[in-house]
């Protein structure tokens, strides 16, 4: 006996929409971080003047040996030294480049954190810390 066979129709794929990214924000509740990471933001762009004013380019440079610092944007869970708004001092190379937002930070554990500056009071002089007058 001859067998009967099924057709079954198909239609066309139809094109996908690309995903609306959802925009996140470095708020609490738009990004978790997991176990002992931060988020750090380093001012500038990882240029340098020598002692007689010539620019450094940042890629000039062999893997620096420089330590960084910069300030606590995002905390994870278990980070015990330093909380949002801290300035921190870490080897930029120790760290993970991601960006967020359209802005390159640095991804660092807790452990990479060398020393912890408090958020300055609101009427204490704008000033790095380590910088002597």
């Amino acid at each position: 006996m001859p067998r009967a066979t099924e057709h079954a129709t198909t239609t066309p794929a139809k094109p996908r929409k690309p995903r609306a990214k959802k925009a996140s924000t470095n708020g609490a509740g738009a990004l978790r971080l997991t176990g002992d990471r931060l988020v750090v933001r380093t001012p500038g762009s990882g240029e340098r003047k020598s002692a007689g004013g010539l620019l450094i380019p940042a890629t000039a440079m062999p893997a620096p040996k420089r330590l960084a610092w910069g300030n606590v944007t995002l905390v994870g869970p278990e980070v015990r030294v330093a909380k949002t708004g801290d300035r921190v001092l870490f080897l930029p190379s120790a760290g993970l480049e991601v960006e967020l937002d359209g802005e390159d930070l640095v991804l660092l554990r807790e452990r990479d954190v060398q020393a912890v500056s408090e958020a300055a009071a609101p009427n204490a002089k704008d000033r790095a810390p380590g910088q002597y007058l």
